[in-house]
């Protein structure tokens, strides 16, 4: 089954790009970044910006609040043949990078863009940086832990660590 990513989440002023592998069913179900219960991503980033209340805050105010912050979502894939949500499921030959080069012709603030997990990284390697080098100096790029509940090599606390020290204290 072939399956659409989403539009990107961005305001004009964003500094700083999240990007993704591919949302997994339950974000692709329910139209929303990062929609499983379990995934980290929400709470970190309300716990970095000492926000209260990622869980109970609608998923239009959880993007209003990162917004603020000038961070953008997006993913590498545009769409891919994927059974079920695992990263390691995807169809390699069906891979469909996102146009990146326009949106961040769109977006000149944009000076960081970090990786949520290692698969995103090497998707952008493969379907991205080979085709614009540049992009490695002229952006900061970063690897961190993905914030899917599928990665229990790393806890909870070391995720929280290494995405505030990356990502949200210097996104101030």
């Amino acid at each position: 089954m072939t399956l659409q990513g989403l539009a990107p989440l961005c305001a004009p002023d964003a500094r700083l790009l999240v990007l993704g592998s591919m949302p997994g069913t339950h974000s692709l179900a329910q139209q929303q970044y990062y929609a499983h219960p379990r995934n980290l991503f929400w709470e970190l980033m309300y716990q970095a910006q000492r926000a209260p209340g990622a869980r109970q805050a609608s998923y239009t105010e959880r993007c209003q609040c990162l917004l603020a912050q000038q961070v953008a979502l997006w993913d590498v894939l545009h769409s891919c043949r994927r059974s079920g949500s695992l990263d390691s499921q995807i169809e390699r030959d069906s891979e469909q990078a996102n146009a990146l080069a326009p949106f961040l012709d769109q977006h000149p603030h944009i000076e960081r863009i970090v990786f949520n997990g290692n698969t995103a990284w090497q998707l952008f390697r493969r379907h991205l940086l080979s085709v614009y080098p540049e992009w490695a100096t002229r952006y900061q790029l970063i690897v961190l832990p993905s914030t899917s509940p599928a990665n229990a090599s790393q806890s909870r606390l070391s995720k929280q660590q290494r995405w505030e020290q990356a990502v949200w204290l210097r996104a101030r």
